[in-house]
């Protein structure tokens, strides 16, 4: 499907502005109340979306993810054991 020029330039937007952290979603508002059409932003916002997969990289080993809860001074607190726990000296 070939895409017209104005909706390359808009996904080149996109693609710049996701990159330094604006979402997504104030992009396409922004331009929709500049003028542009809803349906114009939405496929431009899916080129940049496709453009940016095509260049991220690829993992080789599944990411390790941790869950903490820390106080206010940013050390993790430790998890209370249960009353059994305690009770048995686990």
């Amino acid at each position: 499907m070939k895409e017209t020029v104005h909706v390359k330039k808009l996904a080149e937007y996109f693609r710049k502005n996701l990159q330094k952290g604006y979402t997504p979603d104030s992009l396409k508002w922004a331009l929709i109340n500049q003028g542009y059409q809803k349906t114009s932003v939405e496929r431009a916002i899916e080129l940049a979306n496709q453009e940016l997969a095509r260049q991220a990289p690829i993992l080789r080993e599944q990411p390790i993810i941790r869950h903490e809860i820390l106080d206010e001074k940013g050390k993790p607190i430790e998890a209370k054991k249960s009353w059994w726990k305690s009770l048995l000296g686990l």
